[in-house]
């Protein structure tokens, strides 16, 4: 990947040009923030997790009827994945997944986020299901229930089926969203008697535009700007045919939301009117998905800007799209734009991030651990939602083992000491923050990094398969145990 790529080019990815949006809207009124609340550590009954996504754990590619994915191809278009590895084998998670969740329970996490892998349960995508696919993801969910860790699912973390792909183009066509919604409601029929919460799709800014804008992720294709935000349109669609595929097929009491890598955009300085200016920035810089799902309808910036290429949409596409949703997940690296008040039209200007903007082992990866802060708070503010999980948070780092056979990886201690402070900082004051979700549980394929990129609290040998835990695991062991970040 070219270091002029940044993982999460958000404003790009949402349709929108954070300089070109300056002029497109009026400033508005601030409104007072929330009154702080008492309080030393996180919430009672703060929900502590850890996450992983099918495709880069699981391996088993070819085992027990699974269909081949569009990652399944990609991966073998020579220069795509940096180092030349595929998922085929990965962690051999769809056979080692109880000595994994014992790992969870080691660190003390009360909550595992994972993905069902579509091509797994439908082959195809559609069609006849998969009963050697469903029968993986029942003996995941009892086994976490036996070891008092909830299951938090995931039914689409980028693995669609190519089958889908080569017939329709994808997400490019609405029968993938209709067929999507098909597939949710079998999911939610079949496990939601135990699972309760479900996440519906995983960052559509990243797969949308990297895969069918950009051509970094699967499928691989360059297509015009006004094909990729009718396609981010559609995965919006198959959101709220999601959402409500789980609402009349989920068990009672099933709750569903989705997981986005949201366009962070903070305030450079604390005042009053930078405070309303990011606020303004992080609605529009997420106008093309989250917005709309939140709120059923475009801002006119988003419109006004995309201009020609914007989406071709129906009113009744837009009532699926905000079909209403339990909780927002919110996956939070780093900062996408720093933002102060501006007289010119739309009320903020983003600023340029320096070369010498701290970062870690990813060159995308930048620290601020004030993001975690501002960004839950504003969005809790501009869509009214009183749940807000952190799906997603985490680091990349060198963890090279040492000779006496540890990792001490004190740069992502670093990193997630300073999140988890702000983090707190936010539920102290009221913000709806109700869980969070680290970003890994263990070292995986990290997309077109390959292997290179580790993310998680226990090292992988990819060669041996074994785990060992890192510093970083004692450390968000004890955090859970004490529900506090400064330990």
């Amino acid at each position: 990947m070219s270091d002029k790529v940044s993982r999460r080019q958000l404003a790009k990815i949402a349709g929108l040009s954070a300089a070109a949006m300056a002029g497109a809207l009026e400033a508005a009124e601030a409104k007072p923030a929330a009154p702080p609340r008492n309080g030393g550590g996180f919430p009672a009954g703060f929900v502590w997790g850890t996450a992983t996504s099918s495709y880069q754990v699981e391996g088993a590619v070819n085992e027990d009827g699974r269909g081949a994915s569009i990652w399944d191809k990609f991966v073998r278009i020579p220069g795509k994945i940096e180092d030349g590895t595929t998922g085929d084998r990965a962690n051999e998670h769809y056979h080692r997944y109880k000595e994994d969740i014992a790992l969870i329970k080691e660190l003390g996490c009360r909550a595992y986020r994972f993905s069902v892998a579509w091509p797994r349960v439908f082959p195809d995508g559609d069609g006849k299901p998969n009963p050697k696919g469903l029968d993986f993801y029942n003996r995941l969910v009892d086994e976490l229930l036996k070891n008092g860790i909830e299951p938090w699912l995931t039914l689409y973390h980028w693995d669609l089926p190519q089958s889908l792909e080569d017939r329709f183009g994808g997400w490019r066509s609405t029968e993938t969203c209709k067929i999507f919604g098909d597939y949710a409601a079998y999911v939610a029929e079949h496990l939601t008697d135990r699972v309760k919460n479900v996440f519906t799709l995983n960052e559509s800014g990243r797969f949308v535009y990297f895969g069918y804008g950009i051509g970094i992720d699967a499928p691989g294709l360059t297509l015009p700007q006004a094909e990729v935000n009718q396609i981010r349109h559609n995965s919006a669609l198959a959101h709220g045919f999601a959402v409500q595929a789980v609402r009349a097929h989920g068990g009672r009491g099933t709750r569903v939301g989705p997981a986005e890598n949201i366009d962070a955009c903070a305030p450079a300085i604390d005042t009053p009117e930078n405070v309303r200016a990011a606020e303004i920035a992080l609605r529009e810089m997420n106008a093309g998905y989250l917005n709309v799902i939140m709120t059923g309808g475009y801002t006119d910036a988003f419109l006004k800007y995309a201009g020609p290429n914007a989406p071709k949409f129906t009113d009744a596409e837009l009532k699926i799209i905000s079909s209403p949703v339990d909780f927002l997940g919110l996956n939070i690296y780093a900062p996408q734009n720093y933002v102060v008040a501006s007289d010119q039209g739309a009320g903020f200007m983003p600023l340029p991030i320096p070369k010498s903007f701290p970062h870690m082992n990813s060159d995308w990866l930048r620290v601020g651990p004030e993001t975690i802060y501002w960004v839950p708070k504003l969005a809790a503010k501009i869509w009214k939602t009183d749940a807000i999980y952190i799906s997603e948070n985490g680091a990349s780092g060198d963890d090279m083992v040492r000779p006496d056979g540890r990792i001490y990886d004190t740069d992502r201690i670093m990193y997630l000491r300073n999140y988890l402070a702000q983090l707190q900082r936010a539920t102290s004051e009221g913000v709806p923050v109700r869980g969070y979700f680290l970003w890994s549980l263990m070292d995986n394929f990290e997309w077109v990094y390959g292997l290179n990129k580790r993310f998680g609290l226990y090292h992988v040998n990819f060669d041996t398969q074994v785990r060992t835990p890192k510093l970083s695991a004692s450390f968000y062991r004890n955090v859970i145990a004490n529900n506090a970040a400064g330990v």
